[in-house]
């Protein structure tokens, strides 16, 4: 009972010191608010490139074009190698009168060329697509699939997707590096101020000391005081997030540029993006506040 007492009495102090500290109270809040709409956009930013760069992943295809005198029987059993393999998600065979189909309806020029062959005369070969589970070893399931019998060429876009996969590795890395280095920041940033916060009322805390309060009992106060501001720095953060992406998501049709580069949709992702906000920001502010009283007042 005595800790329940101790705990609401430092809520409840923490609380008014919030608004009798006003100045330095919007000083911190100010911080937090600036800092964590950069956080925000940054994460908004790195999980986009990355979901872009997933997509353009799974769109990746082998195909595997087959020699034109190839059997039925022969294209099964080169179908049950294929899923043999490791890696494979999908395997696809797409006959040459398929093939054909498609592109006379594509065509109106092709049409009138393809026309000319009937089924046995069809110049087009036989293909499976094949797409993998993990894009970087794409090149150890083509080299497995050029050695089948039957098998005439295999293509994927060798050293685009090579390049492809660097180029995303690259932007991953530094994108989610950007985030810590940012969060990293604006801990710093917030630290800072609130330090100076609890720095102004050292004679306060002199005061505590002086009338046997614990090193525990002063702290307390001073950590849900940081909770406060960083709960209260957040709140903009949150609902520009919210608002702001949603707007921009609507605005666009789901879509940056061309319909390559689709959007993360809003919902979850703004609520779970929110959600990192408000921890950020009060765990940034308990801390802060926790390090500014013990190291800065030598309590």
């Amino acid at each position: 009972m005595k800790a329940i007492r101790i705990l609401g009495r430092s809520i409840r102090d923490s609380f008014k010191s919030v608004f009798r500290n006003f100045a330095l109270s919007l000083a911190s809040i100010s911080c937090i608010v600036i800092t964590l709409i950069v956080v925000s956009i940054s994460i908004i930013l790195t999980y986009n490139v990355n979901n872009f760069a997933t997509l353009v992943e799974k769109d990746v295809t082998i195909v595997v074009f087959l020699d034109t005198d190839v059997t039925d029987d022969e294209i099964r059993d080169i179908e049950e190698d294929i899923n043999k393999l490791s890696n494979i998600e999908t395997c696809t065979f797409q006959s040459k009168t398929e093939i054909a189909s498609d592109m006379m309806e594509s065509s109106s020029e092709l049409k009138a060329i393809l026309e000319q062959y009937t089924d046995e005369t069809n110049p087009l070969q036989d293909t499976f697509k094949v797409k993998v589970t993990d894009i970087e070893k794409i090149k150890d399931v083509a080299d497995a699939i050029k050695e089948m019998d039957k098998v005439s060429v295999v293509k994927y876009g060798e050293d685009m997707i090579e390049q492809l996969v660097s180029v995303f590795d690259i932007v991953k890395n530094v994108s989610i590096g950007m985030v810590i280095a940012l969060i990293l920041v604006t801990a710093f940033l917030i630290s800072n101020t609130i330090k100076i916060t609890i720095f102004s009322r050292r004679r306060q805390i002199e005061i505590m000391r002086l009338v046997g309060a614990s090193n525990l009992n002063i702290r307390i106060p001073f950590i849900i005081e940081g909770f406060f501001l960083g709960a209260l720095g957040s709140i903009i953060p949150i609902v520009a997030t919210c608002y702001g992406y949603t707007a921009l998501y609507d605005n666009f049709d789901g879509q940056l540029f061309s319909p390559f580069i689709k959007l993360i949709e809003p919902s979850p992702f703004i609520y779970q993006i929110s959600l990192l906000l408000l921890v950020i920001g009060v765990m940034v502010g308990m801390i802060g506040s926790a390090l500014a009283v013990r190291k800065h007042l030598k309590i």
